[in-house]
């Protein structure tokens, strides 16, 4: 092999290398891009159901203890949300601020509150207000399962991309946070789900 032959070889390799650092970082920002919007479109799924379930507690369509209950968590929620809102520090990427205990508890309210009794009577409402109220709760419950779901499946993917040894190597995730899965209790109360 002659010098010029040696330089084209080395040449082609760098460019392979430099293309395949520059895809796999363009990659990773992607993914971590694909985390944020899962995030803020969580976060929009969680008010939907809080305000769903405010709606439903002061439709009328309800006993007042039973209201009451649920116009306390959804408002708690609603509040949580407008007080500790997504963090957007570059640095620190967006996260869900803590807010797990919140939709837990506005999970268990629900939960606790729409028994088969309750179930009937709102979906046998003359007027339509209570069965109104519960198709959105319904509705809401399940767009927040997806959505978090989602999110945690574009948390696990960018976990995976980032324990690629030319990631870590080569520092391609840069000063980007490790996202964290959002985990907390999401499930239909049993008597909604058919």
């Amino acid at each position: 092999m002659d010098i010029l032959q040696i330089a084209t070889t080395v040449a082609l390799v760098l460019l392979a290398v430099a293309w395949y650092l520059s895809y796999s970082a363009s990659r990773l920002d992607r993914l971590h891009a694909k985390v944020e919007g899962a995030v803020s479109a969580l976060d929009a799924q969680l008010v939907r159901r809080a305000e769903a379930t405010l709606e439903l507690a002061t439709s009328g369509a309800l006993d007042p203890a039973t209201s009451l209950l649920l116009a306390d968590a959804a408002s708690e929620a609603l509040e949580r949300h407008t007080h500790q809102p997504l963090s957007h520090d570059p640095l620190e990427g967006q996260t869900f601020a803590g807010r797990e205990d919140t939709e837990t508890n506005l999970t268990e309210v629900l939960r606790a509150v729409l028994q088969e009794d309750t179930v009937a009577a709102l979906r046998a409402d003359v007027e339509g207000v209570g069965a109104d109220g519960l198709s959105r709760v319904e509705a809401s419950a399940l767009r927040v399962q997806l959505a978090r779901r989602f999110h945690n499946d574009a948390v696990r993917e960018v976990r995976r991309v980032r324990t690629k040894w030319v990631v870590r190597l080569f520092r391609l995730a840069g000063h980007a946070a490790l996202p964290h899965r959002v985990d907390f209790d999401d499930d239909l109360p049993p008597a909604v789900v058919d």
